[in-house]
């Protein structure tokens, strides 16, 4: 498809309100942009599907965001700090029902016909975060910086430090809340009017409006709903699109009155879901369980349409568009090194192993934009976007090589967690800046600001990622050495333990000849949870699995291609256990843990969930919510403390914990 005709296709999507067929959408775009026709509707359904811009009805038909959402009401929750304030923080309120190319203080909101006028509300940014966190929470500080020039200009000043104080707009609510009688507990009945311009209508629910089994009868879908979501997106390109085919896998029932709210439902009414790392970024997934690695460098902005170049590129490991190859050119232009054989090394590493046809056919490409580029670029102009364009591409290409690099292992078991999901995300952040900066006119001085800082973070995020890798590596490489210069002996493994819905992990080096109920008892002792009662079981992508009798060993488990599995502690904690390398141990080495971060949770905590609000209130929480954090985690909790040494000498206390060559 043509920009002319995405184009076209977001006009036609922001505008219907009714089922639309594939025949519909192609004749409006024909209409709108005529250019290249000739795959228009493989193209056109395929970028639908693929960047999931509507919903699916089955047999090449949709629906639209607008058509789902128009029209339907939910609810906002005042709290006691925006009641006390006489206003309303918009923030995340309104997804999924709000157009999300829209931002918070675009929205207009009405009470009783007339538009309720906008203030502002001034504090640190942190008490505003909890206000933005459906959007991912590590988005949550730029919707703050992106309400206004001065928030921007302020989170811009300092990478590494949040501003003391922003300013938001908020909705002037005094005469509302006092007319109404509003008081803590009380809702709002919220109509999507304009779902294209995002306005919305207001009217005071009475706290006690809802019966309680019509609120059950909500929860039940909207839990369904989210199962399905996950099921046909996996963890989706964001949090907003998770919770947008919530709703709509949720059916009529989830979309309408009575319901909680989103925050509530997924803060504290539901036990099965819950917000989980994902690489950099977070989404919402089975509560207790961890969303799988990726194997491979997706990138988020891969095309479902992909043109000659861009499908050459997607073979090669870098899914990027026409536009980063160009920019690219322009960063050639600059340096004033426009060989096209550097222009692709740049481009695609070495290791990829571009062949000779592409490799002219990206020659052709690349020169015949250089021909185009130069005829009007001007290194004055483009001073301000050059140095930044330069840092990014640099930042690309280092990111796309160890992609490569890990790629070519027979054996990545050893990575990191969510190694190629962080890869990933970088390359397409880094990506979309290069795409942004395929211009001859520079952006705002404010905007290329920001692009240099995310850079900024960006870089310090992979080097940390590659000194990871690098650990891991040399300790794999080693592993691997002993196995071939030791006598005598069983195999070991190395065992990575990771507790669901939290970053907190372990490694230990265990014989392959350990049952799964020896390795529960270590898995307790790690963990300080002696006594928790364990079972295995192997996952499945809808959230069940098949058990595993407890007399299994590690050997056996690794000889049937099992390397992944779970043990469920009661019915909220779930750990996952990764079996990595093996390796033959020296004479005199035992059962030991070798790395791992996060200190464990107290045994009586119920499930990550409740255990992530704790921490966060100790972060950000009221003083009661800290005492309460307190008292529950215990006076001395360190989130972020982890003790090897300590972990160590919980092994050597298990019973067992002994191997042929000696004690731990």
């Amino acid at each position: 498809m043509t920009i002319g005709q995405e184009d076209a296709l977001y006009e036609f999507l922001e505008n219907v309100t009714e089922p639309f067929s594939l025949d519909d959408i192609v004749a409006f775009i024909r209409m709108v942009e005529p250019k290249r026709q000739g795959r228009l509707n493989a193209e056109t359904a395929s970028f639908i599907d693929t960047r999931r811009i509507a919903f699916p009805l089955g047999g090449k038909r949709w629906m639209s965001r607008r058509g789902c959402f128009e029209s339907l009401r939910f609810v906002i929750s005042p709290t006691r700090l925006e009641l006390l304030n006489g206003i309303l923080i918009p923030g995340h309120r309104c997804i999924p029902f709000a157009n999300p190319a829209l931002l918070p203080q675009e929205y207009c909101f009405r009470w009783r016909g007339k538009p309720v006028p906008f203030t502002t509300t001034e504090g640190p940014p942190e008490e505003f975060y909890p206000y933005y966190y459906l959007f991912g929470e590590e988005y949550a500080p730029q919707y703050v910086a992106r309400d206004n020039p001065e928030n921007e200009s302020a989170f811009n000043s300092d990478l590494y430090e949040d501003p003391p104080e922003v300013s938001i707009h908020t909705l002037d609510m005094r005469n509302v809340y006092r007319e109404t009688s509003f008081v803590p507990g009380d809702l709002f009945s919220v109509s999507t009017s304009d779902w294209k311009k995002g306005v919305f209508d207001l009217e005071k629910a009475d706290k006690n409006a809802f019966a309680r089994a019509d609120l059950d009868q909500w929860l039940l879908a909207a839990e369904d709903g989210f199962k399905q979501s996950f099921e046909y997106l996996g963890p989706g390109s964001s949090t907003e699109e998770q919770i947008a085919f919530a709703y709509w896998f949720g059916g009529k029932r989830m979309r309408s009155l009575p319901a909680y709210t989103t925050e509530e439902f997924l803060c504290e009414k539901t036990d099965h879901i819950e917000i989980v790392p994902y690489g950099i970024e977070t989404r919402f997934w089975y509560a207790g369980k961890d969303i799988p690695d990726r194997r491979d460098l997706e990138g988020v902005r891969s095309l479902p349409d992909r043109t000659v170049i861009e499908e050459i590129l997607y073979r090669l490991g870098t899914p990027v568009s026409e536009y980063v190859v160009q920019s690219f050119v322009r960063d050639a232009l600059y340096r004033d090194d426009c060989d096209e054989d550097r222009i692709i090394e740049r481009i695609i590493p070495r290791s990829a192993g571009l062949n000779g046809r592409d490799r002219e056919y990206l020659a052709d490409y690349i020169l015949e934009v250089l021909k185009e580029f130069s005829a009007t670029y001007s290194r004055f102009t483009d001073s301000a976007m050059a140095p930044i364009r330069m840092r990014v591409g640099e930042l690309h290409t280092a990111v796309v090589e160890l992609a490569l690099q890990l790629q070519k292992s027979s054996d990545i078991s050893w990575l990191p967690k969510h190694t190629f999901v962080v890869l990933s995300q970088i390359q397409g952040h880094a990506a979309g800046i290069l795409e942004d900066l395929d211009t001859e006119e520079a952006p705002p001085r404010s905007e290329l600001d920001a692009m240099d800082n995310s850079i900024d973070s960006m870089i310090d995020t992979y080097e940390d990622l590659k000194e990871l890798v690098n650990e891991a590596m040399e300790s794999f490489r080693k592993n691997n050495i002993s196995l071939f210069t030791q006598n005598g002996g069983s195999s070991w493994r190395t065992v990575q333990i990771s507790l669901g819905g939290t970053d907190i992990w372990r490694r230990m080096a265990v014989p392959e000849n350990f049952t799964l109920g020896e390795l529960k008892v270590l898995i307790q002792s790690l963990f300080s949870w002696n006594g928790e009662e364990g079972r295995f079981s192997v996952d499945t992508p809808g959230g069940d699995g098949t058990f595993l009798g407890s007399e299994l060993t590690i050997g056996e488990l690794c000889g049937g291609k099992t390397n992944e599995f779970l043990c469920e502690f009661g019915a909220k904690w779930t750990v996952k256990i990764i079996i990595l390398s093996r390796y033959q141990p020296r004479p005199g080495e035992g059962i030991r843990c070798v790395a791992g971060a996060g200190a464990a949770p107290p045994r009586f905590i119920d499930g990550p969930l409740r255990f992530r609000r704790f921490i966060s209130a100790l972060e950000l929480g009221s003083d009661r919510e800290r005492r309460l954090a307190i008292r529950e985690l215990g006076g001395e909790y360190d989130p972020e403390g982890f003790d090897i040494d300590s972990c160590n000498r919980a092994l050597r206390n298990v019973s067992g914990a002994e191997s042929e060559y000696g004690k731990t």
